[in-house]
């Protein structure tokens, strides 16, 4: 679910758990063509049944939305973890 910025849930709890073989919470990358959100986007994904979908940032805030699903690809599927992308330190 989905929550606003003063944290209480937006929207409700779907009945499927996974559109157009996406599962919210899986990080993605977007690469979308043409639009207000034209570029290339990596973050995690909030799915839609209408197959519309949001990507969400590090901090956990929409970066674009809107998304057709047809140009977003799994990096990582959700397991239950919480990943990021950084840059690795050596030792």
């Amino acid at each position: 679910t989905n929550l606003d910025r003063y944290g209480f849930p937006r929207g409700y709890l779907a009945r499927q758990k996974f559109f157009f073989g996406f599962q919210t919470g899986d990080m993605v990358k977007a690469v979308v063509p043409r639009g207000k959100y034209q570029g290339v986007w990596f973050g995690e994904v909030a799915c839609r049944k209408t197959g519309s979908f949001d990507i969400k940032g590090k901090d956990g805030k929409r970066i674009a939305q809107g998304i057709n699903y047809r140009y977003v690809q799994v990096i990582q599927r959700f397991d239950g973890y919480a990943y990021g992308k950084g840059v690795a330190e050596l030792a």
